[in-house]
């Protein structure tokens, strides 16, 4: 069952000298949505999504999860919450395989540990199992199970999307920001990764996104946010927010 408050930013305000990238920017998203966050290059899309995940420490104001108290903390504590993000340029391990690639991501494994594989070696191998396990199914989830054991150098820029999917579901979190899923993708494999998002979301998973394809956005998300020189310009349904005047004007008068 949906309900408000799930992701809140509350008055988010990130400033680099007297700039001010993000002004006091607001906005609830619920649990089980895919909200969608548009706007111009520079509107500072990326900026808020860093303070939501902590890369950057906002410069006022409060994020929540889940009714936890985030502002600030870093990375690793808010992808402990459930929070995690993809990247518009997917940076995979070149030389590791695909596997290997998604075997990385969940946080705490006992093998990092170096007392625990002497003293603990049966915890840790069934540990690697599970996770192995667990990693297979994301690769199979989002199609490329049959990648597994290819250096992640061969994949194309979608696949590579694909297995940044498949790395963050495999630490089981609570809310996605994917930063630009259908940049530089083709029809194809566009298609499949939407496909794999909305299904995601069937099965409980809320999502933020940031994407300048409008078509995309129209189809998934909802509500959706514009963002237009670090301030909310618009919000609401895609059909509407998508048709409003200031929205045409943000893209069209100064998208630089």
């Amino acid at each position: 069952m949906k309900d408000d408050g799930f992701l809140t930013a509350r008055e988010v305000t990130k400033s680099f000298g007297g700039h001010r990238a993000v002004d006091a920017f607001s906005f609830t998203l619920a649990r089980g949505a895919i909200g969608g966050l548009v706007g111009p290059n520079g509107a500072g899309k990326t900026t808020l999504f860093n303070c939501l995940a902590g890369a950057l420490k906002p410069t006022s104001g409060q994020v929540q999860l889940d009714g936890r108290d985030i502002t600030g903390a870093s990375p690793d504590r808010v992808f402990a919450a459930g929070l995690a993000r993809t990247f518009q340029i997917p940076r995979p391990f070149p030389e590791m395989s695909v596997l290997d690639n998604v075997m990385l991501a969940p946080r705490g494994q006992l093998g990092e540990r170096f007392w625990a594989n002497w003293l603990r070696p049966r915890a840790v191998a069934a540990q690697e199992r599970a996770v192995r396990e667990a990693a297979l199914h994301w690769l199979n989830f989002v199609g490329l199970s049959a990648l597994a054991s290819e250096p992640a150098r061969v994949l194309s820029g979608g696949q590579r999307k694909l297995l940044e999917l498949a790395r963050v579901m495999v630490a089981e979190p609570k809310l996605v920001l994917l930063d630009e899923p259908g940049a530089g993708v083709n029809p194809a494999l566009l298609d499949q990764i939407v496909d794999r998002v909305a299904e995601l979301n069937r099965q409980g998973v809320t999502f933020l996104v940031i994407e300048h394809n409008m078509d995309l956005v129209a189809a998934l998300c909802n509500p959706v946010m514009v963002m237009a020189q670090g301030r909310m310009l618009a919000q609401g349904p895609a059909d509407a927010v998508l048709r409003d005047e200031r929205v045409v004007q943000a893209y069209l008068g100064d998208g630089a």
